[in-house]
């Protein structure tokens, strides 16, 4: 049992260079395994990643979502807020482990896909697929909700995300004295991304996966 989260950066044309977002999601994505391996970038705006335990699935997700939000540049100026990305989660299984990640097949993939499918149709930034429905109707719900929020991060509230999800053993003074801010500007910010909040999602997402799949 896997995960494989597929996406695309949302309105991708109306960037004038790629490099801004690109270059962030490969540093990521290689602290997580290998190009072709565990993840690829084609079509110069879509990804595919492969998450070996899909309890980390939704985590990884939000750290990406972070990432890509949390980008700036002269580019950006022309648009109208932060850059967004849209995703789809897909858990199940997975077959020819041995050829690059986007020949490969299983149920995980196809989940993933279909969900992705989904995305622009129910207008929605993140979807789940699994083999069990119920969970796919809770799930989808609560990220419904949860992207209430999210996709409103404004680029220090996913900054803020990004930093927490990427280094988990560093306390507010700590980040405060690595952003050179007080700490109340810091759990301002904190509190501003909904932090305890999704990390209680998060939470509620593995329990459910367990007692599914234990």
């Amino acid at each position: 049992m896997i995960a494989v989260i597929t996406g695309d950066i949302i309105d991708s044309r109306s960037l004038e260079s790629q490099q801004e977002w690109l270059i962030p999601i490969q540093s990521l994505f290689s602290r997580w395994g290998r190009v072709n391996e565990s993840w690829e970038i084609f079509r110069g705006d879509s990804f595919q990643l492969e998450v070996l335990d899909p309890l980390d699935a939704l985590q990884k997700a939000l750290m990406i979502k972070a990432t890509i939000k949390s980008i700036t540049g002269d580019q950006l100026q022309k648009r109208t807020g932060p850059v967004d990305v849209r995703m789809s989660i897909g858990v199940g299984e997975k077959h020819n482990d041995n050829t690059p990640i986007g020949m490969r097949t299983g149920s995980a993939y196809y989940h993933s896909g279909e969900a992705f499918e989904l995305l622009r149709k129910q207008e929605q930034n993140l979807l789940i697929k699994t083999d069990w429905e119920d969970f796919d109707r809770e799930m989808n719900l609560m990220f419904k909700l949860a992207l209430i929020v999210m996709d409103n991060w404004t680029v220090n509230a996913a900054e803020i995300v990004e930093i927490a999800l990427g280094n988990p053993h560093l306390r507010q003074v700590e980040i405060a004295s690595m952003l050179e801010l007080e700490q109340q500007s810091v759990s301002g910010r904190f509190k501003r991304a909904y932090f305890e909040e999704l990390m209680e999602l998060d939470n509620v997402y593995k329990l459910k996966l367990k007692k599914l799949h234990p």
